[in-house]
């Protein structure tokens, strides 16, 4: 499956670029799974998702939880929680 992917704030700043599209496995089945295999890509993804409690996904520009499906979704993106004032 090819998804794109979108990040946002600290996220985008750690990872070090706006967002990829990349080619997932097909045991890559929900956003914890995709975050798990983000974390194995390299020491910036590493440091983006070492604390994934704190990280919150949007698939399609609708917000998910970590136990979501993955399949069929276009856009995912991550961010940190969001406050407003």
């Amino acid at each position: 499956m090819t998804v794109q992917i979108v990040y946002f704030a600290w996220v985008r700043e750690r990872i070090g670029k706006p967002g990829e599209t990349v080619e997932l496995a097909p045991e890559v089945a929900t956003v914890a799974d995709l975050v798990r295999w983000l974390r194995a890509q390299g020491p910036e993804y590493e440091a983006a998702f070492a604390r994934p409690e704190l990280v919150r996904a949007a698939i399609d520009r609708s917000h998910v939880k970590p136990d979501t499906p993955i399949a069929g979704a276009r856009e995912i993106a991550f961010f940190p929680p969001v406050t407003g004032g």
